[in-house]
């Protein structure tokens, strides 16, 4: 893996030196945009709207526009800005995880510790599993500040990016039904939760819509018609809330 990031993470007068490296991954198959007349790849450019020519990458500069002139940075103003934000991780606080909504998490990363920092690292990591706690603090990644959480996985420090409040747009626009449920629907519908309780494995869910496009591009590749799937419609009454919840039970999720 390679480093998106080296700085450090601040945990009260420690510093700790690490690398940055990103958790996840694509599990979606890589396809390409072609021409449909001859299959040839297409191509972003980097167009100048007012001449039409391409520019290329080492010509392109970053502005913001404010009185109507554009202010040009370049990498050195980014960190000019805020030189402790661009280079640590500061921790700001520790909280039970549980206070986190899970609609502010983001993206995971791995947190590897760099030459000098391997006891401060250990540490914090233990410190993290004994006290149940995680740790919340801020950062500068491509030039936007990140919020994020510190925490323990499995042998490595986890760091996640969380999103700030003013990104999550309010639900107060939505129409949802003010009723209550009934007390029969709602014993039903505890009891169907209870029979479908389980223990969480990530591992038993797979992709499994990119493993059948996969076996479908496999099979167009070999010249031979696919036949496509049928969806069985069944016209039948529909059933009442309370019909429909009996008929789950005793049915385990497919």
């Amino acid at each position: 893996m390679r480093a998106i990031w080296t700085g450090a993470i601040g945990f009260g007068l420690v510093n700790i030196p690490v690398k940055l490296f990103s958790g996840s991954q694509e599990s979606s198959l890589d396809l390409d945009m072609l021409d449909k007349k001859d299959h040839s790849r297409i191509h972003y450019q980097r167009v100048n709207e007012d001449t039409g020519k391409v520019i290329e990458w080492k010509n392109i500069v970053k502005g913001y526009k404010l009185n109507g002139d554009y202010v040009i940075l370049d990498d050195e103003d980014f960190k000019k800005a805020s030189p402790e934000k661009t280079k640590t991780v500061h921790i700001e606080a520790f909280i039970d995880e549980a206070e986190i909504e899970t609609v502010y998490y983001e993206v995971p990363y791995y947190l590897e510790p760099t030459k000098g920092g391997e006891r401060a690292y250990v540490l914090l990591r233990d410190a993290l599993k004994k006290s149940g706690k995680v740790g919340v603090g801020s950062f500068v990644l491509r030039s936007k500040e990140q919020l994020c959480v510190i925490k323990p996985y499995e042998n490595i420090l986890l760091l996640e990016k969380i999103r700030f409040a003013e990104e999550i747009r309010k639900t107060s626009e939505l129409k949802v039904p003010k009723a209550k449920a009934k007390a029969t629907e709602m014993k039903m519908a505890l009891s169907l939760i209870n029979q479908l309780t389980t223990e969480f494995d990530i591992t038993e869910y797979k992709d499994t819509y990119t493993a059948a496009l996969m076996k479908f591009i496999k099979a167009k590749a070999k010249g031979g018609k696919v036949k496509e799937p049928v969806m069985k419609v069944t016209h039948r009454k529909p059933m009442d809330l309370m019909e429909q919840l009996k008929a789950s039970m005793g049915k385990k999720a497919s």
